[in-house]
């Protein structure tokens, strides 16, 4: 790649990431020398001048973009120079190209191709009946066609076709037209839905899309996605419309095909101009350029997907730890039963079981004995209950059992989401672990550990099954999933892992481990008894240097010999933490941790040619909290007693509630009755709320109004508004979120699917659910 390629690409890449170009060439030098995002971000401040994992993710992905951007238009013009068409002209237009789609319609002409309608009618000699119609627009077409007729072209119809032929590709490979025709599809066109014929039955979940239109500019993810999904399984058609209501040949897009040709006048010839222009572009262009846009429409709605997911995953990979106590797990089943796992505070499993307190054995009393023994026997602090079928009615049990047991510290129950832990289960992961144990218990095993730590949990699971995303199985899997695998980076880099009890599947996330050192670390820690000191690192196989120097800051050791490795200080500038202990006269753990004497400190003192100001602030910020858990502290949500199936609600009830999923058109809430209910963006708040992300995250105790209940449709409508919201305003900043006219708009989407997900039909009027609020 040459010189100006590299400084174009920075220089592009820099305005989209509020950076300078030596920020971003700086970035790219370390990424390509093979560190991480949190490596750079945390520990190379100086270099970077502070850019932030956001700003390296945007960086990374662009920079992937754009180099394969740059080696596309490299070999384009390759090609053309090869082929001898090259000029001064075609080289300024192909190294001003901003986009793929713009170097792509600049080398349509130039582009192999196979044998064309239009390449026939030249072999046949009508490339000069063409050209004759354009000089000559005053000549009747009909008349010149008539002296082209041969053997191979039986009559002057025949000649006119191919002549349009060879005016239609001409018009289809018009760069300048293309760009003109695709920005006024973007700024007019409209998403059509229509229900298939025969299918309104078996596709009723599409019932919001059987004859639906929006502007193909707004049209949301969640949406499209919805629609595609619909027309996918044989529900829906969709199409993009264009000038629908303009007479033919009047459309703007005809006349912009017609103008192109420069058909303005009256004679016969500019009248057959226009009218072929017309033809081109209704057989031609719309429909070539109708594929280009819906393939973009396809690929923003999966980039907003892919991206409500990341989010979505991230807050609930850095929800609130309980902690290190005994926890005991319950994946509840009916005729199942309900599998039971003990665990220590350390996450190890010291007992198994499964009870039977429902149908068809109705064992309760001897299944609240065998829990209370369990309780009694290793101290369970926690009882984590999966969120599945009969959790309710588990919970039930549990809570009739606490009630009971003497004492007054009494174990705490928690409703735990139990997404993926089916998954883990039957993984090899799990197999490997648990070698002995039954694939059912496992579950449960899973289910009491992610309530002592979701972190450490949830990596051992492929992000795609966790279940916060909207249509994830929809989107592309590859990009879904390396968006995914970079947010289980953050986060697991954002808090930080204890090298000698991580499990090899969370250390494997660590910045610049990755499995196979992960084996390698706890097979060395198996043999060997715990790590003193983080350089014992360089003890384990295959572990060198480069891969120490990337991951030693994340990793924690406790009460080991040197107190920094506790910390997030990396061993490189241990110096400067010593110097800063030194200058204030004190042992370094007892300066740890003594805000009021660090906040003494000069940074700027402590500056050095290696290390700046960022990274001095930041070891001062690590020495006062030494450690510091960027999780919240732990909260759990109170369900209502009799409030246990959908059947139970009423509007108007006040729940208290965990957001399990948030998307683009608002919030789910677990409510404990097996079906998360939707708060909708416009009822998240007493104010205008555009991102759902604003007011809540996964993870989030709520409190709930329940507004409607759809018991057949299995669909629960929710508010977060304060009862004193007057009701225009909710139906205004509904009409609003939708982009409607503010004085017609009626209330977005209301949906409710599976549990914790973005139902199929995804567009259900969220005034319908409210009609009765809003005497609508």
């Amino acid at each position: 790649m040459t010189d100006a390629t590299q400084i174009r690409i920075a220089h592009a890449i820099a305005a989209e990431i509020g950076a300078t170009p030596g920020q971003v060439n700086a970035a790219v030098e370390l990424l390509d020398g093979g560190a991480t995002v949190p490596f750079v971000a945390r520990y190379r401040k100086e270099v970077t001048g502070g850019l932030d994992d956001s700003q390296l993710r945007t960086l990374a992905e662009r920079l992937a973009y754009l180099r394969e951007m740059e080696a596309r238009r490299a070999a384009i013009v390759a090609s053309i120079t090869e082929q001898g068409k090259m000029t001064d002209a075609l080289a300024l237009s192909l190294a001003k190209a901003a986009t793929k789609a713009e170097l792509e319609d600049i080398y349509l002409p130039y582009k192999p191709k196979r044998r064309t309608r239009a390449m026939i009618a030249r072999e046949n000699g009508l490339g000069p009946l063409y050209e004759a119609i354009l000089a000559d627009r005053g000549a009747d077409p009909a008349a010149l066609a008539a002296g082209y007729v041969s053997e191979a072209v039986p009559d002057a119809k025949a000649a006119l076709e191919g002549a349009r032929d060879i005016l239609a590709e001409g018009l289809a490979e018009n760069a300048t037209l293309l760009g003109r025709l695709r920005s006024h599809m973007k700024d007019v066109g409209r998403i059509v839905a229509r229900v298939a014929e025969g299918a309104a039955a078996e596709g009723a979940k599409f019932s919001d899309y059987f004859d639906h239109n929006e502007p193909w500019a707004t049209a949301p993810s969640h949406r499209v996605l919805a629609m595609l999904r619909g027309r996918n399984e044989g529900v829906l058609t969709v199409d993009l419309e264009v000038d629908a209501e303009a007479a033919k040949g009047e459309s703007p897009a005809e006349r912009a095909c017609a103008a192109a040709l420069e058909a303005t006048g009256r004679g016969p010839g500019d009248q057959w101009l226009r009218e072929a222009a017309a033809w081109a572009w209704r057989v031609k262009i719309r429909t070539s350029l109708v594929l280009d846009l819906m393939a973009d429409l396809r690929e923003r709605a999966e980039e907003e997907a892919i991206r409500v997911f990341a989010r979505n995953l991230k807050d609930l990979l850095l929800a609130a730890p309980a902690g290190g106590k005994a926890t005991m797990g319950l994946d509840p089943g009916i005729r199942t039963g309900v599998k039971v796992a003990v665990v220590d505070a350390t996450g190890k499993v010291t007992a198994t079981d499964t009870v039977y307190p429902f149908q068809p054995k109705n064992d309760l009393r001897g299944a609240q004995v065998t829990l209370a023994q369990l309780i009694a026997k290793h101290g369970v602090r926690l009882i984590a209950i999966g969120n599945g079928t009969a959790s309710r009615e588990t919970e039930k049990m549990v809570a009739d059992l606490l009630a009971v047991l003497p004492g007054a510290e009494k174990p705490v129950k928690v409703i735990v989401s139990e997404a993926g832990a089916s998954v883990y289960s039957a993984s090899e992961l799990a197999a490997k672990e648990f070698p002995d144990l039954d694939v059912s218990l496992r579950g449960a095993v899973s289910i009491a550990r992610r309530l002592q730590d979701p972190l450490a949990e949830l990596v051992k699971i492929e992000p795609k099954s966790i279940g916060v995303g909207q249509y994830q199985h929809d989107v592309d899997q590859h990009r879904l999933g390396k968006s995914l695998e970079a947010v289980v980076e953050d986060a697991v880099n954002a808090v930080g892992v204890d090298l000698n009890t991580a499990s090899a599947p969370l250390l494997a996330r660590v910045s610049g481990v990755g499995p196979s050192l992960a084996e390698a670390i706890v097979s060395h820690r198996d043999a060997n008894g715990p790590f003193a000191t983080r350089r014992e690192l360089l003890k384990v196989a295959r572990l060198g240097p480069k891969a120490f120097e990337q991951a030693a800051g994340f990793l924690r050791i406790t009460g080991g010999k040197e107190p920094l490795d506790a910390s997030s200080v990396h061993p490189e500038a241990y110096d400067v933490a010593r110097r800063i202990v030194a200058a204030c006269g004190r042992d370094i753990r007892a300066l740890m941790g003594d805000a009021a004497a660090l906040k003494k400190v000069d940074p700027r003192a402590f500056v050095d040619d290696r290390f700046g100001l960022p990274t001095v602030k930041d070891i001062l910020a690590e020495l006062e909290k030494p450690g510091r858990d960027p999780r919240p502290s732990f909260r759990t949500a109170a369900f209502a007693d009799g409030v246990e199936d959908i059947k139970d609600l009423k509007p108007g009830m006040m729940l208290e509630g965990t957001v399990t999923n948030v998307a683009a058109f608002g919030a789910f809430v677990d409510i404990g009755v097996h079906q998360d209910g939707l708060v909708h963006v416009s009822q998240l708040a007493d104010r205008f709320v555009k991102d759902p992300h604003e007011v809540v995250k996964a993870g989030d105790v709520v409190k709930v109004r329940v507004v409607e209940v759809d018991v057949a449709r299995k669909r629960i409508g929710l508010t977060m508004r304060s009862d004193s919201a007057p009701a225009r305003d909710q139906a205004r900043d509904a009409a609003r979120e939708r982009g409607a006219p503010v004085a017609k708009g009626k209330p977005g989407p209301m949906q409710a699917g599976p549990k914790g997900q973005g139902g199929a039909g995804g567009g259900n009027a969220f005034a319908d659910a409210l009609k009765g609020k809003f005497g609508r």
